[in-house]
């Protein structure tokens, strides 16, 4: 049973991983002005809402499986995630707002973000990877 639970949250980081470098991909090229700041933040919000059930679902599957070390690792990235997207102003698009995306530095700290979680996905991966052998190996 735990090497299913790290099965799925192995491919789970995976999509994350993927999800991480689109959002860096697109950061980048509204940095660059590749594309208007409109079209990526819609691009952006669309993914907004995977990312979080994506990663709050293996946050809640570690604790449920009782993987207290890995559940306490995820915890604070997946309330950093409800966080952010529960307190979107009002008038706003969505995370990623094209009105805001340039004021006070945004972008940059998009990116640093969309960096940051890629390495924590990165971590995750191997870290599940891991755990996933050592249960085969178990059985």
């Amino acid at each position: 049973m735990e090497a299913v639970v790290f099965l799925f949250s192995l491919l789970d980081c995976c999509a994350l991983i993927f999800l991480s470098v689109y959002f860096i991909i697109t950061l980048s090229d509204l940095e660059c002005d590749y594309i208007n700041a409109r079209s990526c933040c819609s691009k952006l919000n669309k993914w907004v809402t995977p990312e979080l059930i994506g990663h709050t679902t293996v946050t809640v599957l570690m604790l449920v499986s009782l993987h207290w070390f890995i559940f306490l690792l995820n915890l604070p990235v997946a309330t950093w995630n409800i966080y952010r997207f529960i307190m979107v102003p009002s008038g706003n698009m969505g995370v990623f707002d094209p009105t805001e995306i340039h004021n006070r530095g945004q972008l940059k700290s998009h990116m640093k973000e969309a960096m940051i979680k890629l390495g924590f996905y990165l971590l995750c991966f191997f870290m599940y990877l891991y755990s996933m052998i050592l249960a085969l190996i178990n059985e």
